[in-house]
């Protein structure tokens, strides 16, 4: 049977988590849990809510990427998100201004969007438009007047990746979360955001790919796991130089070895040697 997998239960959870502000009353503003679905009703045949048992012949959702015709599984690879109200930040947020701001975030380019195939949805309540990163489409039936859906690469659901930043970083926007250390990721993104930003104002500026940003920090990692290998060698070194490296008694041990009494005797100047000898004889006498 078609299943749910676990990277899109884990978006479930946290937009349930964070939209729906007490979870044992119904509320009209909350986002509640009928609303965020992942698996298609019985009814549903084929789309990107059904798994491998429930496709049909030419599946849009198989057959237009191969991205898709390789990932298929019993999984299902899609997410609906209910309306939704919040107030943050002095503003309000719903499903719309979310799906939009999403959107925008797919056209932009977003490194935490590149799985996602297809986003459905309405800006307004009214008007049914459809992004889809194969240009394939551009509307939907009206049912997503009321709930947008996400279709994602059914590759990444066979591999199990992480599809929570793009929806933490919504709601870290908005002020629901607080910010997290950045990842060299996020910072990637921060700073291609702004380079975008510059090119939108002046066309003639330098838009540097997202792949070249992530380049730069991937090598900026490198660089600190290399200065972190020096700090700890630093770090034994000093250890060492703490320590006494000299055994003096192996020294004192290694020269008693080496004076026989012959080489005593050879190394003692004639004058010294008649004295040591005179000493000798008291003590053996005394």
């Amino acid at each position: 049977m078609t299943r749910a997998p676990t990277n899109l239960l884990a978006v479930r959870s946290l937009l349930l988590t964070n939209l729906n502000v007490d979870p044992n009353t119904v509320r009209a503003d909350d986002l509640e849990p009928a609303e965020v679905g992942i698996v298609g009703d019985p009814s549903h045949l084929g789309g990107y809510h059904c798994g491998s048992d429930r496709v049909v012949a030419r599946d849009y959702s198989v057959v237009e990427s191969v991205r898709d015709s390789s990932g298929l599984t019993l999984d299902a690879s899609a997410l609906d998100v209910g309306t939704f109200k919040v107030v943050s930040g002095g503003r309000t947020h719903n499903l719309y201004t979310f799906s939009t701001w999403c959107v925008a975030q797919c056209v932009a380019g977003a490194p935490d969007t590149r799985d996602i195939r297809e986003i459905i949805y309405s800006p307004d309540g009214a008007v049914v438009k459809r992004w889809d990163r194969l240009g394939k489409r551009t509307t939907g039936d009206s049912s997503h007047r009321s709930h947008t859906h996400f279709s994602f690469f059914r590759d990444s659901t066979k591999a199990g990746r992480d599809q929570i930043p793009l929806f933490r970083r919504y709601l870290t926007t908005i002020g629901l979360l607080e910010e997290d250390m950045p990842t060299a990721d996020e910072i990637a993104q921060a700073v291609w955001d702004r380079k975008y930003l510059d090119y939108v104002a002046n066309p003639a500026g330098d838009r540097p790919p997202i792949s070249v940003v992530h380049a730069l920090f991937t090598a900026r990692a490198e660089v600190n796991n290399a200065l972190a290998q020096v700090t700890a060698l630093r770090a034994e070194l000093a250890a060492l130089a703490a320590k006494d490296l000299v055994d003096e008694q192996a020294i004192v041990s290694g020269l008693l070895a080496t004076l026989t009494p012959q080489a005593i005797a050879a190394a003692l100047p004639a004058s010294v040697a008649k004295q040591v000898a005179d000493e000798l004889a008291r003590r053996l006498v005394a």
